[in-house]
């Protein structure tokens, strides 16, 4: 795909296509999400057009404990969150070692690389494979949503494999349009558990590292 897309514009043309055709029924949307804060504008921003079914799906997050609190902080926040269209909670397996193989080789390069493609092809496949399953019309991801993540890579991955398995990908660059700004004010709202790190341990021992350069360098 080009470098230069707008991808909110691409949503907004899809959503306009959706609302033309007046259906009795919204379309069902399986909505890929990697945590409550940053599924939260999201939720509030397409639950307006889609039955949403949200599938937590992140083999990726580095232990028990961390993975667990944030799918109790997802179903949380379903559960206070206002939206025209119900939204159903549908959680995914937690396959670390599918993760660990999915990135295999890649594990010293850093946040933004081959490594986080790898980790969005994982989860994004996954989405795709269930969207099918469900008889879904569409899917995606709330990823987008973060300033750290490259939305031209989701949506590449996104089209691919629409082509591949056949589920319409909804186009998305959810920070667009304040939206990142929007979750931040929502998560607080809701007082929603927001972690300082990506997900995997090579994402939390790479925040720690900047964490101890940044307190060395205001000693100095």
């Amino acid at each position: 795909m080009e470098n230069n897309v707008n991808y909110q514009i691409k949503l907004d043309q899809m959503l306009q296509e959706i609302i033309k055709k007046d259906a009795k029924t919204a379309p069902r949307l399986l909505l890929h999400s990697c945590c409550g804060p940053c599924s939260s504008y999201v939720l509030e921003y397409l639950s307006s057009y889609f039955r949403i079914t949200l599938f937590y799906y992140n083999p990726n997050i580095s232990g028990e404990q961390e993975y667990r609190k944030r799918v109790e902080e997802q179903k949380r926040l379903i559960d206070s969150l206002p939206v025209r269209y119900p939204v159903q909670f549908l959680e995914g397996d937690y396959e670390q070692e599918r993760f660990e193989k999915a990135i295999a080789g890649l594990e010293h390069l850093g946040e933004r690389s081959a490594r986080c493609y790898a980790c969005y092809r994982l989860r994004l496949e996954e989405a795709a494979v269930v969207a099918k399953k469900m008889g879904m019309d569409y899917f995606t991801t709330t990823l987008s949503v973060s300033p750290y993540k490259n939305a031209r890579w989701l949506n590449e991955i996104g089209k691919a494999l629409e082509e591949e398995y056949g589920v319409p990908y909804l186009y998305s660059d959810f920070k667009k349009r304040n939206g990142y700004k929007r979750s931040i004010e929502l998560s607080e709202q809701y007082h929603l558990y927001r972690q300082d790190f990506c997900g995997c341990k090579y994402s939390k021992e790479e925040e720690a590292l900047r964490k101890n350069l940044k307190k060395g360098l205001s000693k100095e």
